[in-house]
């Protein structure tokens, strides 16, 4: 299968600058798989599709303020680190800009001297691992120096960082958010739960690996980088009870899916736990646990886009896809939404 199958067509202006207010005022495109139409709705008439027994799946993963800025010791220049993933306590692997200049043995100094740090070494995939020396808590010492790490599309700046924060995030982790969530408000999910539907939350820590641009010609030939999942007993307890009772399992974003997926026997059922996935999910995939499914609009030949086009036709994605630039909806994280059902 070709990665130029996953190719689609999008002028700049329909990539979405700025989350809308309220958050729920976001555009929702329904699709129904099964007779292959769209209905054009607000993503706060979200309830009017979901069923008593049903269960919505949520990431609660919380963002980190994973880069940092700084300058070289003994040169002042200037350098930017974006934290991947931690390695140990005071041990990161990170992305470091401009990379050429920032070898191992390398001193960089953040907000004045308040963080420090040593380049150990570099990764296969051209990262550097680094060592952290401070005073105090390195979590806070981050939500004092670091920024939100939006993605490279997003060139105005986020006067409200938890705007890129889902209201129900709580585990800090993720380099990127769970942008499916960010669409809900406080009273939507009130409402959503008055209606006798269960919101049950996982956790999966978005990385970067899951937005890097497929480099490979062929789908099969691309390597997913690991994320870690925490499945609660309550949420497999939640979701295996609702698929045995008839009702459906909505996932709310392509996270909240793998991680059910990750999770899942062959008998469909899911199985608390925690660890890492790597899965990769294309057409072709079988799906065992997922029903429903609340996303926003991909980047062309990504993981994400392939992802949905496993699970309602590539054709008919792309189909829809074509529709939304045509009606004007707003594209990637801080665009609209679709429901697929």
């Amino acid at each position: 299968m070709n990665v130029s199958d996953f190719d689609y067509e999008l002028p700049e202006s329909a990539i979405a600058q700025a989350p809308v207010e309220p958050r729920d005022a976001s555009r929702l495109l329904v699709l129904h798989r099964g007779r292959g139409t769209l209905e054009h709705r607000t993503f706060r008439d979200l309830p009017e599709y979901l069923r008593p027994g049903d269960v919505l799946v949520i990431n609660d993963s919380r963002v980190i303020p994973a880069r940092l800025f700084g300058e070289k010791e003994g040169t002042g220049g200037s350098v930017e680190l974006l934290l991947l993933e931690r390695r140990g306590l005071d041990t990161w692997e990170a992305l470091v800009r401009p990379g050429r200049r920032v070898r191992p043995g390398a001193r960089l100094v953040f907000g004045g001297g308040l963080l420090r740090a040593e380049v150990k070494d570099v990764t296969p995939a051209g990262g550097r691992i680094v060592s952290f020396f401070y005073e105090g808590v390195f979590e806070d010492l981050l939500r004092r120096l670091g920024e939100m790490p939006l993605p490279p599309y997003i060139k105005e700046r986020l006067d409200d960082p938890e705007r890129y924060q889902t209201v129900y995030a709580r585990e800090e982790g993720s380099k990127a958010a769970p942008t499916a969530g960010l669409h809900f408000t406080p009273e939507l999910l009130e409402t959503i739960r008055s209606q006798g539907i269960v919101i049950a939350p996982l956790t999966l820590h978005v990385g970067l690996g899951t937005f890097r641009p497929v480099s490979t010609e062929t789908v099969e030939a691309h390597t997913m980088h690991a994320e870690f999942y925490r499945l609660p007993e309550a949420t497999a307890d939640a979701v295996n009870r609702a698929r045995a009772r008839g009702g459906r399992v909505v996932a709310v974003g392509t996270t909240a899916v793998r991680t059910l997926e990750s999770a899942a026997g062959e008998d469909g059922r899911v199985r608390a736990g925690e660890g890492w996935t790597d899965i990769f999910i294309y057409p072709g995939y079988r799906f065992r646990v997922v029903d429903a499914l609340v996303t926003n609009f991909h980047l062309p030949r990504s993981t994400l886009l392939m992802l949905v086009c496993a699970f309602a036709g590539r054709e008919r994605v792309l189909s829809a896809y074509k529709t939304a630039v045509e009606a004007g909806y707003r594209f990637y994280s801080f665009g609209d939404a679709m429901l697929i059902l």
